[in-house]
């Protein structure tokens, strides 16, 4: 069953608890704010799982699918039908634990701490705020806003817009975090992003000289040094914080293909494959991570905006 976000108005039902009030069978949920989507090159269909999920096309062909629940884009393909994002074989669509792949949100709260590992906003269900066509480009915001699941973990009111832009060779993501609170609060946030990729042949340029802290052999206690390689690998299990990266990151996947990886205001970068604690799946993909580590600061009405442009020579 799909849907088309051309002509069906969605009502606002995405604070429903999806565990006490389940969906029937084949019918996908999802929220357009009351609002019917008129923009070309977006879709509203059916994912795994019944779970709704939009599907963006550029006029050129290259397409993205997100997934409303988290937030998450799942697929970036090239016009040619490549994919350069992927998805674990693990994964699950059933709302029971965050989908494990694509890009991801962490926030409010990046890594383990004092809630849920990596926060809430990858486990709750996104809502379409607008969508638009830029120079015949498809573009798409989702939102989220605080309820009693989020507040009972951190008990804060806020309000974040993720814009999703597609062209023929990028995909461009703009992240904004507004405080709507009458007081401060602070998060850490990241886009676990995972990509294609053949892990013996994969390499990223752009860290030398960046600190960094070393999550190898020791989580708990992650070794600082400074990043003295130009190109760097992943020949085992990586999991390694670098902070003060650069604005523009090379990422070669071994697949023949040269991401870059741009961001504005992510001021940190993290690398990550688990080796042989996902044998079934670890050379296939690496992390590339665009993430904020210390923490972000807004006072009530502030924002906080980041932009990650993913592009393909």
């Amino acid at each position: 069953m799909a849907f088309s976000v051309n002509t069906i108005t969605f009502p606002n039902i995405s604070r429903v608890n999806r565990s006490r009030y389940p969906a029937p069978a084949g019918m996908a949920f999802a929220t357009m704010s009351n609002k019917t989507i008129t923009s070309s090159g977006i879709q509203l269909t059916e994912g795994q799982g019944n779970l709704p999920k939009l599907v963006l096309t550029s006029p050129s062909g290259s397409e993205a699918e997100i997934y409303l629940y988290g937030g998450c884009v799942t697929s970036w393909k090239l016009p040619t039908g490549k994919d350069l994002l992927f998805v674990r074989p693990d994964a699950v669509f059933n709302k029971k634990k965050p989908i494990s792949g694509g890009i991801p949100h962490c926030f409010p709260q990046f890594g383990p701490g004092s809630i849920q590992q990596h926060g809430f906003a990858r486990n709750m269900d996104w809502t379409v705020a607008d969508s638009e066509n830029v120079e015949g480009d498809p573009v798409v915001t989702l939102e989220l806003k605080d309820d009693s699941y989020s507040r009972a973990m951190w008990d804060f009111g806020f309000h974040a817009l993720f814009k999703v832009t597609l062209n023929s060779k990028s995909l461009s993501t703009e992240l904004k975090v507004k405080n709507t609170d009458n007081k401060p609060f602070s998060f850490t946030t990241a886009l676990h992003t995972y990509f294609s990729a053949s892990v013996s042949g994969a390499s990223v340029k752009g860290l030398k000289g960046c600190k960094t802290l070393n999550k190898d052999p020791d989580p708990k206690n992650p070794v600082e040094v400074t990043e003295e390689r130009d190109v760097v690998t992943f020949p085992g299990f990586v999991d390694c914080i670098y902070l003060g990266a650069p604005d523009e990151l090379q990422l070669d996947n071994g697949l023949g293909d040269l991401i870059s990886v741009k961001n504005t205001n992510w001021s940190d970068a993290v690398l990550w494959n688990p080796h042989l604690q996902m044998e079934a799946c670890y050379k296939d993909f690496v992390c590339v991570e665009n993430a904020k580590i210390e923490s972000v600061q807004l006072e009530p009405e502030q924002t906080w905006t980041a932009v990650q442009h993913l592009s393909i020579a």
